[in-house]
């Protein structure tokens, strides 16, 4: 059976796109705040090196009125929470100053950010310092070096810093990369003793850049020990690339499908139409929107929750099931209902 396209030829996607556009108007937008993004969490949000300035975009986010950011990345990443603190400090005396109410700033934790393999005492260090969601490997993940390519500077030190690969043949992305597998295709001893951590700790979970093999292996772990903040990040993008279907019994095991700015982006170029089919296949009590953004071809992750949330309202999405995936959703996954 051929694999379904979610990125619609463009005269295609007009017939939908022209009728939901015509349609949208939420009210007139004055820059530089954005009107539209009242009480938002954007839970995967990257602010490290040569991206978005951390507490600038604090700033702006809270001139919007959104409630709060986790920085899945963050300058200083070898101490996301210490970092974030820093920016949450400067962040509180700024809003006194100007009189805004400031956003809550959260700390995440991308394992292997540093190169290093999974470990229970990396997690747990983090967690001890405060960061209040983990994240699988991604960029460096051989699920990832196998459809994108890398940069050789991750796994040889006298590589070019500006030099990126092709797509790797899997056996050299295994080697370069990290894998949450054996070589008996089940998710390693390290990876099940962080799952059991992270549900100790009643902490987020994200799968990263997983396989498809180990989304659905870890997802019976996850359910297995009754971590309730369990998600997927980007379910459309080329790393995740899920069908439709699979997105949904994934939300039905207690998962939620995190749809990012990214895969509507010009650089993925996902339908905005199918993701809306994907969030009613799911259903909105399983799905979370957020940015993924920070890098310089993106606009700054505030306008992306701006864009994110407008695509979905302009194709279907109620004020109430709006707010469900963008605010009360998301503040699960931080903790705010605890």
């Amino acid at each position: 059976m051929a694999k379904q396209t979610y990125a619609t030829p463009t005269e295609q996607r007009s017939v939908t796109s022209y009728p939901a556009r015509r349609g949208y108007a939420p009210g007139v937008v004055y820059a530089p705040a954005v009107s539209t993004v009242q009480d938002v969490i954007d839970i995967h949000c990257h602010a490290h090196a040569n991206q978005q300035d951390a507490l600038a975009l604090a700033k702006f986010a809270s001139q919007s009125g959104m409630k709060g950011i986790l920085y899945k990345t963050i300058t200083g990443g070898d101490d996301p929470a210490g970092e974030v603190r820093r920016v949450k400090q400067a962040l509180d005396q700024w809003a006194q100053m100007e009189g805004i109410t400031p956003i809550e700033c959260w700390a995440g934790g991308l394992m292997a950010f540093d190169g290093n393999p999974p470990s229970v005492e990396w997690v747990t260090r983090q967690l001890d310092a405060g960061v209040i969601a983990i994240w699988f490997p991604v960029f460096n993940h051989a699920n990832t070096l196998s459809k994108v390519g890398g940069k050789p500077i991750w796994w040889d030190a006298g590589a070019a810093p500006s030099d990126h690969t092709q797509p790797l043949p899997w056996d050299e992305a295994l080697r370069v990369g990290h894998s949450l597998t054996g070589e008996d295709g089940q998710l390693k001893p390290v990876v099940l003793e962080i799952l059991r951590v992270i549900a100790d700790r009643d902490v987020a979970v994200c799968f990263g850049h997983a396989t498809r093999t180990e989304i659905y292996q870890l997802a019976e772990e996850v359910s297995k020990l009754g971590i309730t903040r369990g998600f997927i990040d980007h379910p459309f993008s080329p790393f995740v690339d899920l069908e439709i279907d699979e997105m949904a019994e994934l939300g039905s095991a207690g998962l939620m499908l995190n749809f990012t700015y990214d895969e509507l982006s010009p650089l993925l170029g996902i339908d905005p139409a199918k993701m809306y089919e994907a969030v009613r296949a799911v259903g909105v009590e399983h799905v979370t929107l957020s940015s993924d953004a920070g890098e310089p071809l993106f606009p700054n992750s505030v306008e992306c929750m701006r864009l994110i949330r407008g695509y979905m309202e302009a194709f279907g999405l109620n004020a109430q099931e709006l707010r469900t995936v963008s605010v009360d959703n998301p503040a699960h996954i931080v903790g705010l209902d605890r």
